[in-house]
């Protein structure tokens, strides 16, 4: 059966007798691996179609078990990432994490939307990108349905925190709150503190209450309202900490190539 769908290729790697496999992001059918004897070196139009971070339409040949590429035609190659290293680092690790992140052949409208606004708006930015791939990151997994509990406590479901007294209120000075890896988000001081006394201290993070309002404010906004922003760089980096062990305890998915970026 011959289709087509619009598609972004995540990723391509060489197969035995000179062809190679992309893993195309298509919007008609989800994740899906495509074989191809074309080569991103070529000067034709399809050629170019199957180079990493290209946004394009592709006519397949499609059987029970295997996608064939037939045709390609770009749509949107973002010359302006693969021009500068910092960005290309940073498209690199959002295309790897959300390889990982989606499943076989199930179409994911919502992300394919999202991926192609965070390419744009990359290509856009001139610098201190961290804070674009943040926003990324926090919008996909809310949409898979995996983001962090933010509002109330993972372990006793207590709506506010509650101070170090032990009664309902913010924790003493009002500037401190608690997150637990392993609970999968927010708790109050006083289960951190029983927490900790189990043996989860190392999984229980303590930071600025204003990095719920971070976060929340993240997970409301489109991807686009980030294009110019920067977060302040000490709250960056502990977001990022914060997200990668999550993402590495609960999804599994740790040690990837482009790590070093994040």
């Amino acid at each position: 059966m011959v289709t087509d769908t619009e598609g972004i290729v995540l990723r391509q790697v060489k197969a035995m007798g000179g062809r190679r496999i992309i893993t195309l992001f298509s919007k008609k059918y989800g994740k899906i691996s495509v074989g191809t004897s074309l080569t991103e070196g070529g000067r034709n139009k399809t050629a170019l179609s199957v180079r990493a971070f290209t946004y394009g339409r592709y006519e397949l040949f499609k059987n029970r078990e295997s996608y064939n590429l037939n045709n390609g035609q770009v749509i949107k190659s973002y010359y302006g990432i693969g021009e500068d290293i910092d960005k290309y680092m940073a498209a690199s690790y959002v295309l790897e994490l959300t390889e990982k992140l989606l499943p076989e052949e199930i179409p994911q409208p919502r992300i394919f939307t999202l991926l192609t606004e965070f390419l744009e708006c990359l290509e856009k930015r001139s610098k201190l990108h961290e804070t674009l791939v943040i926003a990324y990151i926090v919008k996909i997994l809310d949409i898979l349905g995996t983001m962090p509990e933010l509002s109330v406590c993972t372990s006793c479901g207590e709506e506010k925190p509650v101070g170090g007294d032990g009664k309902t209120g913010n924790p003493k000075g009002g500037e401190k709150f608690f997150f637990s890896i392993k609970e999968g988000g927010r708790i109050c001081p006083r289960c951190a503190k029983v927490l900790s006394s189990q043996g989860d201290g190392p999984l229980i993070y303590t930071l600025e209450i204003g990095i719920i309002d971070i976060l929340k404010y993240f997970q409301k906004m489109p991807v686009k309202a980030f294009e110019k922003i920067a977060l302040d760089q000490k709250v960056q980096e502990k977001i990022q900490k914060l997200l990668k062990e999550y993402i590495s305890y609960h999804l599994d998915i740790r040690g990837l190539k482009s790590e070093s970026f994040f």
